[in-house]
């Protein structure tokens, strides 16, 4: 499966998921998480998975990044199939997931021992390349128990992208943050990928996050976990949570939620 580009050429997806199906046993029940799920994410696009809790979303995240087998179906990055996690697909989680016994730098270092060709020296200058990216760089030899949710969820997104992966997977990771931390997370998320030009995949329970955040807004249906519908959100960055163009894409979405959703909608946030 490909996309054309402009210039007439066959490109492959950064990522097709193809019918996939996956279902966990617990207390002897088996429960279906995905049923027959179908995905293209373009190269450098910015997806945002809504839907609440039961519908699979994150179930989907870590199927992509390779923690977790479909039991049916195939999902291919760049056009191979993924049987394992690997560099090229970053996880960042609603935890920032640190190791408390290294600094700052040590941990934006720490992913970087995995990247063939880079001595110590050289790990360095990435790492400090990246927390300029997210204005960590003072903060470099913090500990990590002196610095903010915000500011530890900056130094995951660091970690994250400092081995240069192809795709961003993204796990609720503002979910645990005030709003006045989100908000500022929201302006910085925006302009790395907009320096950068990550393929990103990010789980939300918040329309509005998605919308401020996405290219295209993925609602998911719970028990089974299903793709209802997609939304194109065309508005230009960066965009303001706040502002009233934002708030009726949003409002769109939550009356598509409406229809299509049993009481779980109250789990989902405006």
């Amino acid at each position: 499966m490909s996309l054309e580009t402009e210039s007439g050429m066959a490109e492959t997806s950064a990522l097709e998921v193809e019918s996939v199906s996956k279902s966990f046993r617990a207390r002897r029940k088996t429960m279906q998480a995905l049923d027959n799920v179908s995905l293209k994410v373009r190269r450098g696009e910015f997806v945002c998975l809504v839907g609440p809790s039961g519908c699979g979303k994150s179930t989907l995240l870590n199927i992509v990044a390779g923690l977790e087998r479909p039991d049916q179906g195939n999902v291919l990055a760049d056009g191979k199939p993924i049987t394992r996690a690997g560099a090229d697909r970053m996880m960042m989680f609603q935890e920032s997931a640190l190791f408390p016994w290294l600094d700052v730098l040590g941990n934006v270092m720490f992913g970087l021992r995995l990247c063939a060709g880079l001595n110590g020296k050289k790990r360095r200058e990435v790492a400090m390349d990246y927390l300029k990216l997210v204005g960590l760089e003072p903060f470099m030899h913090a500990n990590i128990h002196e610095l903010s949710g915000g500011m530890k969820q900056r130094v995951a997104l660091a970690r994250s992208l400092a081995p240069n992966p192809r795709m961003l997977l993204m796990d609720e990771p503002f979910a645990a943050l005030d709003a006045m931390t989100r908000e500022q997370l929201y302006g910085d998320i925006q302009e790395i990928w907009s320096q950068r030009k990550k393929t990103i995949l990010f789980v939300t329970h918040n329309v509005r996050e998605a919308v401020c955040l996405g290219d295209r807004v993925v609602l998911f249906s719970p028990h089974p976990g299903r793709i209802q519908e997609q939304f194109e959100i065309d508005l230009p960055r960066p965009r303001d949570i706040n502002s009233v163009d934002l708030a009726k894409h949003a409002t769109t979405i939550m009356r598509s939620l409406k229809r299509i959703l049993r009481p779980e909608l109250q789990e989902v946030a405006e």
